[in-house]
């Protein structure tokens, strides 16, 4: 599997990076996490803590926001939305800073920091019941990015991923091929998504390893929707100024064109592959708030993405800055692979 930003252009004009897919995974009893001993005994601890911090602050005389932030810090653990899909909440017990990631895609669907500020998005059209991927978070591309030999974005955003450990700050989520996945690529693979609550930060870590003995290519992105005030209220600065990129917009079918600004403002549809950036920080005077999306491994480019003018995407309150490893990393047997990407909060 080979990869190219020229055969993205020429695939670009008929098939747009988000059009729906048919092919996602069956929601049969199969594709469920089967190994739930741990999480079960997770599960009863949280509701031990519920019931002691409880009667700790009631007993000290403590209401309203003291005892909420308490049992909010409690209430840690596996959870189970309206529609049934199984989510692992994180709850930083210092800050009160949260997080919340789905075993359907293990996609991170939230990241609130101590203030209270939610700084990832999930549109409004979005479908919470495993009937196609989650349209937000930091959804997984792979082991495809974009259109190209198996299915749009690949596979791992459209089956159920496995807990294999979890704290009330961290979790760690296992891919496995399963019949589903080798049917369209059939490789041994094993990825591990690890997700870190900080005090002050959000820390992600995907590892890809080879188990079999010959090599595969592969491609990875967060495909990242972070919420903004307003479009018209946001500039993301980074190293942009001087670098090209592909503009799958312009033209019948993309083209290559150089940025000439430092800081990115967004008021048309947009669909760019920056090569060669990946250090962006959304800066959005609405909030007062920056976020600096920190790749220190693995992830080389970055992809803006925005709908501009979409209003049942609910396009003026999200943006897609991705994290993004374009060119197809050769992995070799017994070999691995490790994409770092962090969301950092501050002030602007």
């Amino acid at each position: 599997m080979k990869f190219s930003l020229a055969l993205l252009a020429v695939v670009a004009t008929g098939t747009s990076a988000f059009a729906p897919q048919a092919a996602f995974a069956p929601r049969t009893a199969n594709t469920l996490v089967n190994d739930r001993s741990g999480v079960v005994l997770e599960a009863s601890k949280n509701k031990l803590k519920i019931a002691s911090r409880t009667k700790w602050v009631e007993a000290r005389g403590f209401k309203d926001g003291v005892a909420a932030k308490t049992a909010a810090v409690a209430a840690a653990g596996l959870m189970t939305n309206a529609d049934g899909l199984e989510y692992v909440k994180l709850v930083h017990p210092d800050t009160g800073a949260s997080s919340e990631i789905y075993l359907f895609g293990g996609v991170v669907t939230s990241y609130v920091d101590a203030d209270g500020t939610e700084f990832i998005a999930v549109r409004p059209d979005a479908k919470m019941d495993g009937s196609k991927p989650i349209s937000g978070g930091l959804s997984h591309c792979w082991p495809q990015f974009g259109p190209g030999e198996i299915q749009q974005h690949g596979f791992a955003r459209n089956v159920n991923w496995t807990v294999k450990s979890m704290t009330d700050t961290t979790v760690e989520l296992e891919m496995a091929p399963s019949d589903y996945t080798k049917e369209m690529w059939d490789k041994q693979f094993l990825c591990t998504f690890t997700v870190e609550l900080g005090a002050d930060q959000l820390s992600t870590k995907m590892n890809v390893d080879n188990k079999g003995e010959e090599a595969f290519d592969f491609q990875a992105a967060l495909h990242s929707y972070f919420t903004v005030s307003a479009l018209d209220q946001l500039e993301i600065a980074g190293s942009f100024e001087g670098k090209e990129f592909l503009n799958k917009m312009a033209g019948d079918g993309g083209e290559m064109q150089t940025e000439d600004r430092a800081a990115i403002t967004i008021g048309e549809e947009y669909d760019r592959v920056y090569k060669g950036v990946n250090d962006p920080v959304l800066k959005d005077s609405g909030t007062g708030k920056s976020l600096a999306v920190l790749n220190t491994a693995g992830y080389e480019d970055t992809v803006l993405w925005s709908p501009f003018g979409n209003e049942g995407m609910g396009y003026n309150n999200f943006v897609c800055v991705e994290s993004v490893k374009f060119d197809a990393v050769t992995l070799e047997g017994g070999a691995s692979w490790t994409g770092d990407m962090a969301l950092k909060p501050g002030a602007l």
